[in-house]
């Protein structure tokens, strides 16, 4: 972490928290994006009885622990997934801080893992990816390669490049040989938008990882009886969660893998 007057325990404190409050904003995108909701207006509110939710009760994760997952007014459940969203980006925010610092590069990793985490619930809960997080991603992605970001500008076209390409590539092969669709458009955005940021090789890495983690689910379904060959996975789940492994760790696994850097 660059040398700074900030103590780098405060730093992390802060960014956790910081991290915590925009996870309660990334529920809300959540829930109404896909829906095609204003994120602005109604208030938050409960989705069962409609009674706005008062400042007190939308304090994350705090809120829902003395409310013991509760609605206030009409005591319906609320969804595990309000807390631990919220508990998500207080942790990503803080890892953030922690291995990138208070620099440029550090706000680059901040916002793609804040895009990713939404991105991987609402894939999972409505196997859709949102243009309006994906396309804004990859311009955000593109500006800070010619910032000086995680990577350079030309290895942030070349990324978005090689991210739409290969993917659209395999669907319409599988398009052709099988008749059916083997993934959207959806998730040639989304690797699109994770090569802006973290370059071809991180992107080639993402796609394996991903592919890896999607392939053992789909294994543990058949062999339990919970799926078969032709359940639909959200693979843009998979995909956003080793985004932010290779954010994290690409060194790790270019090491492991044998990978030589230029």
């Amino acid at each position: 972490m660059a040398e700074s007057f900030i103590p780098g325990w405060f730093a992390l404190v802060v960014a956790g928290a910081y991290g915590l409050i925009l996870g309660s904003f990334l529920n809300v995108v959540m829930y109404r994006l896909p829906r095609g909701m204003s994120l602005l207006r109604p208030r938050s509110h409960c989705p069962a009885c409609g009674t706005l939710v008062r400042w007190f009760d939308n304090v994350p994760v705090l809120s829902y622990l003395i409310l013991l997952g509760r609605c206030r007014a009409c005591r319906k459940p609320i969804s595990v997934r309000y807390p631990a969203v919220e508990l998500a980006a207080g942790i990503l925010a803080a890892g953030v801080v922690a291995r990138f610092g208070l620099t440029i590069v550090g706000l680059e990793a901040m916002l793609l893992v804040m895009l990713l985490l939404p991105l991987a619930f609402i894939d999972l809960e409505h196997h859709l990816l949102p243009d309006l997080l994906t396309l804004p991603g990859i311009a955000i992605g593109l500006a800070f390669g010619w910032l000086g970001g995680l990577v350079s500008f030309s290895d942030a076209i070349v990324g978005a490049a090689a991210g739409a390409g290969l993917p659209y590539a395999v669907m319409v092969a599988y398009r052709r040989l099988r008749g059916v669709e083997g993934m959207g458009l959806g998730d040639v955005k989304l690797l699109a938008m994770i090569g802006t940021f973290l370059g071809w090789r991180g992107m080639l890495l993402t796609l394996g990882v991903g592919a890896t983690g999607g392939a053992l689910v789909g294994l543990t379904l058949i062999a339990t009886g919970r799926g078969r060959r032709d359940t639909e996975l959200p693979f843009g789940t998979f995909l956003s969660a080793a985004g932010v492994v290779v954010l994290f760790a690409e060194s790790t696994i270019v090491r492991a893998l044998g990978w030589v850097r230029p």
